[in-house]
């Protein structure tokens, strides 16, 4: 029986002992946990489920949830399950960046896929440089980036708003002479429409000839601008309505459209974010004829397209659920993703990064798409009418793919820039300085 000096003496020994077995317990544990967290391989998904942008952006979501389990069904990614971890940013561009922290920092994941409005992927930016991660961008947008941490899927401007242009220009395309460029108040409306401008004086339409508008995000009352609108096209001269008008607000403004009479043969629309999904919450009646222009329509005829179609629906237990462009830029960013990987037997960000260029993935039109030096993709491009159920009709495409450019041709300060991760290891690289940081990316 130890006295209590013994008992006391002998405390320290005690604790050390606690403390060795407690510490030995909190390692078997950690260890227990670390290899848990390896059974799987994480992919984050960053799209807005609530507020004005879920109308376009919960889709994406499903399209990751499915992609992802079509991808186990497969076997998954090195011997791994993958394990979808959504956030939702609700449509608050800050939160956007903390979600991104919270999907790399806590969640660990391997690559993310998400945003949709420019303004949520430049609040992302500086957080997938600082924690070296991936984003996959599967938006159209207003171009003038190159980051060596995102891949850009969507269209940039030479993969959708000049074609659309040149379409309407065209006389297929009904010959438009005056043009009205509306948006919502953000960068990309912003941009593509300074980048629009200055493409169509150079085609010789005059300044007066061009109507820019700006509205917030969830607009309601379009009843003056379209009002303008009709006023606008009155003038004698074809005119054409290039609407970069994002969210929810789309379901107003056609609405307004409808209301006050203007048809699609008296000035047409062409939306660049408005597709299937968004057409889904319309009365489409008024809006017969009216265009979109994107890389891929839902109705376009084509085995892979029509296998996809069938798996989507059975996957959301919804035989009426439609597809989108958007959905088809997840589609090969994620395949692309599981290349590289598979390529490198790693998620390695930075062999992952290095990788990607050169990787092909099918597209759900028929054709192959290249990841280029540049972190865009090769693209075919369509402009379709809008039918009464809600589909498109193709009534152009190109005649191939087209590269994305991430640098304008029409703007002063782009025109000499050139985006090449590979050799350059740059994404503004001036031709005529020689030197990388021709513009702030």
């Amino acid at each position: 029986m130890f006295t209590s000096n013994q008992t006391a003496a002998r405390r320290p020994t005690a604790r050390k002992w606690l403390a060795a077995t407690a510490g030995f317990a909190f390692a078997v544990t950690g260890a227990i946990s670390s290899a848990q967290a390896q059974d799987t391989i994480k992919v984050g998904v960053l799209h807005s489920l609530s507020g004005t942008m879920a109308i376009s952006e919960t889709t994406l979501k499903d399209t990751m949830l499915f992609l992802i389990d079509e991808q186990n069904k497969k076997g998954g990614l090195l011997g791994k399950k993958l394990e979808a971890v959504v956030v939702d940013p609700a449509s608050n561009w800050p939160l956007f960046a903390e979600k991104a922290r919270e999907l790399i920092s806590k969640n660990k994941v391997s690559a993310v896929f998400g945003c949709w409005t420019s303004v949520s992927r430049k609040s992302v930016l500086p957080v997938f440089k600082e924690l070296n991660s991936i984003l996959f961008y599967p938006v159209q947008y207003e171009g003038e980036e190159s980051e060596r941490n995102v891949f850009y899927t969507g269209a940039a401007p030479n993969q959708q708003a000049i074609p659309a242009v040149d379409y309407l220009m065209s006389k297929e395309g009904g010959s438009v002479k005056r043009w009205v460029l509306a948006g919502t108040d953000y960068v990309y409306p912003r941009t593509t429409n300074k980048i629009l401008e200055a493409y169509l004086i150079g085609k010789g339409v005059k300044k007066e000839d061009i109507m820019i508008n700006y509205t917030p995000f969830g607009h309601s009352d379009w009843q003056t601008i379209v009002s303008d609108i009709k006023k606008f096209g009155s003038a004698g001269k074809k005119t054409g309505v290039v609407s970069t008008i994002n969210g929810d607000a789309n379901v107003p403004f056609y609405k307004e459209l409808g209301n006050q009479g203007i048809k699609a043969t008296d000035i047409p629309v062409v939306a660049f974010s408005v597709g299937e999904e968004e057409l889904a919450g319309l009365d489409t009646k008024p809006l017969l004829g009216h265009l979109a222009a994107w890389n891929y329509f839902q109705s376009i005829k084509n085995p892979g397209n029509a296998e996809f179609i069938k798996k989507w629906q059975a996957f959301t237990k919804n035989p009426k659920r439609v597809t989108n462009d958007p959905m088809e830029a997840h589609v090969i960013g994620f395949a692309m993703w599981v290349k590289a990987v598979e390529k490198v037997k790693s998620t390695d960000p930075d062999k992952v990064i290095d990788a990607l260029p050169g990787i092909t993935a099918p597209n759900l039109t028929g054709g192959t798409s290249t990841m280029l030096p540049n972190h865009h993709i090769t693209k075919p491009v369509f402009v379709g009418e809008i039918k009464a159920d809600g589909q498109f009709d193709v009534v152009w495409k190109t005649k191939g793919l087209v590269p994305g450019d991430a640098w304008t041709d029409f703007l002063p300060g782009s025109k000499d820039l050139e985006s090449d991760w590979v050799k350059l290891k740059c994404g503004n690289y001036n031709t005529v300085t020689k030197k990388c940081g021709g513009q702030a990316s």
